[in-house]
Parts: C-alpha cells; structure tokens; sequence
C-alpha cells in the first residue's frame, strides 16, 4: 500500500489515559522548582489504519499496584489509576481484532503495565529486550511480557526526518518508527501522520515534559545519571525532534498537554 492508497479519513488517533502520578518539576526538567507539581501521565496511544491498528505503549494496567510494589522504593510515588487500556477498548465496543499488536517506546513499567489485560503480539527493538534482560530497566516488564507474542523488528529503512535509519510499519510512511537509544539503549519514537497536515511524534521519555522541547530543558542532572543510559544521545534527539517540521505535534510519554486535542477513544 502507498501513501496515496490510505484515505486519510481511514487513519485515526485516540489517546486512552490510564493514569497518572505526581512528582516535583525540579526532578522532572532542569530548572523546574521543587514547589511546582507536575502531573506524569500514563497514556496509550491507538493509531486506526485500514491494514490494523496498533497501540504506542500500554499505560497502566490491572495489576498496577503489584506493579508498583516490584519498583524500588525510591522510584514509587502517589499514583491515581484510571481505567486501563483494555477496559477502554472494550467500553468503545472495539473490534479486538484489528489490532495487530503495541510499539513499546520503551520497557519501562509504567510503559507496559497495561500488557497485563493485552493478549495482543509486542513490538519492541531487540536492544531493548537485551536491554530488559540486562536487568537496567525494571521487573515489570518480564512479569507482563510473559506469554505474549514478542516480535522485534529491524530498522530496515532509510533516514527519516533527521534520524539515521527507520522502520516502516505498514510501508506507506503513516507509522514510521525512528530510534533513538538514549533513555534506554532501545528507546524509539514513533511517528505517525494522521493526514499530510496533523503528524505526531509519540518520543517515549525522550523528554518527560514539553518543557525539554519549548525550552531546550534536560532531565535535572542525578535524574540523566539515574534513569538514561546514554545522556548525550538524548541529547542529540533532542535536537533531531526539536527541528521537527511544525505541523509535527510532539508528544512526551508523561506530559498530558501533549495529548491535548487528541481525541478519547469512543468519545
């Protein structure tokens, strides 16, 4: 299929919140204070295509409390759950079918929680497995991975948008997925055109608030030495996003302004 064959009216985005939790500004961007409060969202994304659907990341899931529990004590903070992902699909009256599967951005927990109530494949970049099984990320994502489907791709495809090489999901440039290994060393950020003037760049915790893209705002620096593993490539991506075209929405994993103006599933 080519890009000509794909009405855009067949092509949709819908956010599905599940969640969120709470953490200082000053730990969430470099020269956030520590008075300010910042809401962390935890939210899918389901792109609709005329050849499947998939889901950008998982949100929270069922079992999200267990979850919680299995994360460092340090790494814990008051978290409100909403419905998951699943339970959104289903009160949309979705056709579980059509979905072929969720691009994890990353393996991190509150990324892939929401595989917990997902029996659908899980597309991840081999260095991120590697990544998982290294024990660099969390216990989380083996607990949910278990039993599914687990496809890795390549990056079989050229340069696209000022990244060095690319995976085009459905070949017909609507779900082109980039990598950018700096949060973790298989991070990717999936780059979706809903039609040729409303794309979207979905960048993972390449940057956990908007505020590193509008103000060029790194991860506080104990925040770079503790949770990227290579902070000069988030660096460099950085930069890669922030030259994006305009019409390009970026949107951080954790940062619900980004979904604004993307619509609810079923609303």
């Amino acid at each position: 299929m080519t890009n000509k064959d794909a009405s855009p009216a067949e092509i949709k985005v819908f956010q599905l919140p599940t969640g969120s939790y709470e953490t200082p500004a000053a730990l969430a961007f470099q020269g956030g204070r520590f008075r300010d409060r910042r809401q962390f969202a935890a939210t899918a994304v389901l792109v609709r295509h005329p050849q499947g659907d998939v889901l950008v990341d998982a949100g929270f899931g069922a079992h999200a409390e267990e979850h919680i529990q299995m994360l460092p004590a340090f790494r814990r903070s008051p978290h409100h759950l909403g419905a998951t992902a699943s339970e959104q699909l289903d009160a949309a009256g979705y056709d579980r079918s059509r979905l072929l599967g969720v691009i994890l951005t990353h393996s991190h927990w509150d990324h892939v929680s929401g595989l917990d109530s997902l029996d659908v494949p899980v597309l991840v970049t081999p260095e991120e497995l590697r990544y998982a099984a290294g024990g660099h990320g969390d216990r989380v994502f083996g607990r949910v991975v278990a039993g599914h489907d687990v496809r890795p791709y390549a990056f079989d495809g050229p340069p696209h948008l000022g990244f060095p090489a690319s995976h085009d999901l459905h070949g017909d440039g609507s779900v082109v997925i980039v990598p950018a290994p700096g949060h973790t060393t298989g991070s990717v950020v999936v780059l979706v055109t809903e039609r040729p003037d409303r794309r979207f760049a979905f960048v993972g915790d390449l940057t956990w608030q908007l505020d590193g893209i509008t103000h060029g705002a790194q991860r506080p620096l104990l925040m770079r030495l503790l949770a990227d593993s290579d902070p000069a490539r988030v660096r460099q991506d950085l930069a890669r996003v922030s030259a994006l075209p305009p019409d390009v929405r970026i949107v951080p994993a954790h940062d619900a302004r980004g979904y604004e103006g993307i619509p609810l599933l079923g609303a």
